[in-house]
C-alpha cells in the first residue's frame, strides 16, 4: 500500500484526536508521577524512613530514582516504539504508571515492616521511571508525525500542557490531604490520591486506544525500513544530535526545583503554610496549562529557537527572584513570581521542546532519539532537590547557590539551544535528514514531502 493510499484512509481530524489523547493522557500519567513528588517533599520522609535528619534527604532521593530509570526506559520504549509503533508503547506506559502508583497507596509504612519499606517504594518508584522515560517522548513523536507541518508546534505543546496539568492536578489533591489532621493524614489519608489513579488510569487507557499510528511511521514499516537496533543506529549516525538535545533539557530542574525543592524549603525552612505553597504551585502550573499552547503557535510563526531562548533567559532571571520572594515570606510576592517563572518562563522552553527535540531526529530513530536525550538531561532534574538541599542546608537565607544552580543549567541548555538548527519550516518528512544523510538516508523521504505536500 502507497504512503498516499494509507494517508487517504485516515480521518482528517487525526493530529486532534492525538493532541487530545497526548493532553488527556499525559496529564493523567503525570499526575501519578507527580503525587509522589507531593508526598515526598511532605509525607515519606516520616512513613517510609527510620527518624532521623536524613530521613529528608532519603525521601527526596526516591524522587530522583525514578529519574534514574527513566534513560532505561527511554531506550526500551525507543526500541520498541521505533520498531513497532507508538501507540503500543503508549498503552504500555500507561499501564505501568497506574499499576505502580497505585500500589504505592497499598504499601506498609517503616513502623510495620521495618526495612522493607524504603524498598518496596524504591522498587515502584523505579517503575514509575521506566513508564516516564517513554510517555512524553511518544506522545510527542506520535503527535508531530501526526500534525499539519506549520502547526507542528502547537499540538505537541498539549502534550506538555497536558503534564503540567498533571501538575495541577495532583497539587489540588494534596491540598485537602495536607489539612488533614496529622493523625488522619499519616494514617490513611496520604493514600488516597494514590488509590484514585486506578479511575484514572482506566479512564487514559480507553482514550489511547482511540489513537492511530502515524502515516509517516506505518510507510517505513511498508517499505521493510525499520531499523533492526535503533539505538545502535542513534548513536553511530545521531550522537552529535544525542549530546546536544540532552544539554537542551537541562532547563528542566527549574521544574522539580519549584515543584519539589521549593514545596519543602518554604513550608519547614520558611514557615510558609502548606496549604498556600500548594496553591502556589497549582496556579502556576495551571498558568502554564493556558500558556502552552500560545507559545507553540508563536514558534510556528517566528521559529522554535526564538521562543526557546527567550523562555530560557527568562527563567535566569526569574529563578532569583522566585528564591528572594520565598526567602522574605511575601506571599503575593510569591504567588507573583512563581507563576512567572513557571506559566510564562519555563513554559517558553518546556511548551516548544515536545516539537523542537523530536524534529531534530529522522522518523527511523525519533522516539529513540528524543526520549534517550531527554532522560539523560532529567537525570539532573530527577537529584535537583537533593542537590538543592544540600546547598541550602537549612538556612533559608541561602538560597542564592540554589538559584544560581538553577541559572547555571539554564544557560547550558542556552549554549546547547544555539547551537542547534531551525527546523519549524522543514516538511515532516524530512526532519532529520541533514545529518542522517551521510549514513541513514531516508529512501522514501522525496515521496513523502510530496504526500504531506
Amino acid at each position: 500500500m502507497s504512503m498516499s493510499t494509507s494517508a487517504s484512509r485516515r480521518p482528517r481530524n487525526n493530529a486532534k484526536v492525538a493532541a487530545v489523547s497526548g493532553f488527556v493522557g499525559s496529564a493523567l500519567e503525570y499526575y501519578d508521577f507527580f503525587i509522589f513528588g507531593s508526598a515526598a517533599a511532605l509525607i515519606f520522609g516520616k512513613l517510609f524512613f527510620a527518624p532521623g535528619p536524613s530521613a529528608m534527604l532519603l525521601s527526596f532521593a526516591t524522587v530522583g530514582v525514578a529519574y534514574v530509570a527513566r534513560p532505561l526506559g527511554a531506550v526500551i520504549c525507543g526500541h520498541l516504539g521505533d520498531k513497532f509503533g507508538r501507540k503500543k508503547v503508549l498503552l504500555l506506559t500507561l499501564l505501568l504508571m497506574g499499576t505502580s502508583t497505585f500500589l504505592v497507596g497499598c504499601l506498609p509504612t517503616y513502623n510495620e515492616v521495618g526495612m522493607a519499606a524504603p524498598i518496596l517504594i524504591v522498587v515502584l518508584r523505579l517503575v514509575q521511571g521506566l513508564s516516564a522515560g517513554g510517555e512524553s517522548p511518544g506522545s510527542s513523536s506520535l503527535t508531530l508525525e501526526h500534525a499539519p507541518d506549520r502547526k507542528r508546534g502547537f499540538y505537541t505543546s498539549w502534550t506538555m500542557s497536558g503534564i503540567m496539568f498533571g501538575i495541577v492536578l495532583s497539587t489540588l489533591v494534596f491540598i485537602p490531604v495536607a489539612s488533614m489532621p496529622e493523625s488522619q493524614l499519616f494514617d490513611w489519608g496520604w493514600r488516597i490520591p494514590f488509590l484514585a489513579s486506578a479511575i484514572v488510569t482506566i479512564i487514559a487507557f480507553v482514550l489511547r486506544r482511540l489513537l492511530e499510528e502515524p502515516p509517516v511511521f506505518e510507510e517505513v514499516k511498508e517499505n521493510a525500513e525499520v531499523v533492526k537496533i535503533p539505538l545502535v543506529t542513534l548513536f553511530r549516525h545521531h550522537w552529535v544530535t544525542v549530546i546536544r538535545i540532552t544539554a537542551m533539557s537541562l532547563f528542566t530542574i527549574i521544574n522539580t526545583i519549584l515543584n519539589v525543592f521549593a514545596l519543602s524549603y518554604a513550608t519547614s525552612v520558611v514557615g510558609v503554610d502548606k496549604g498556600i505553597m500548594l496553591t502556589v504551585i497549582a496556579v502556576a502550573n495551571l498558568t502554564a496549562v493556558a500558556m502552552g499552547p500560545l507559545a507553540g503557535i508563536l514558534s510556528d510563526r517566528i521559529g522554535r529557537k526564538p521562543v526557546f531562548l527567550s523562555g530560557l533567559v527568562l527563567q535566569i532571571v526569574m529563578v532569583y527572584v522566585f528564591f528572594a520572594a520565598l526567602s522574605a515570606s511575601n506571599i503575593p510576592l510569591i504567588f507573583l513570581t512563581g507563576i512567572l517563572l513557571i506559566g510564562v518562563a519555563y513554559t517558553g522552553a518546556n511548551s516548544i521542546y515536545p516539537a523542537y527535540f523530536p524534529e531534530q531526529f529522522p522518523v527511523k530513530v525519533r522516539y529513540s532519539g528524543m526520549a534517550i536525550s531527554l532522560m539523560f538531561g532529567l537525570l539532573l532534574a530527577g537529584f535537583a532537590p537533593v542537590i538543592s538541599e544540600l546547598l541550602i542546608g537549612g538556612d533559608k537565607a541561602n538560597w542564592v547557590p540554589v538559584a544560581t544552580f538553577a541559572a547555571a543549567a539554564c544557560i547550558i541548555s542556552a549554549i546547547a539551544t544555539v547551537a542547534s538548527p531551525e527546523t519549524f519550516k522543514t516538511p515532516t518528512a524530512l526532519l532529520g535528514l541533514k545529518e542522517s544523510t551521510k549514513g541513514l538516508r531516508e529512501p522514501s523521504a522525496e515521496k513523502s514531502a510530496k504526500v504531506v505536500a
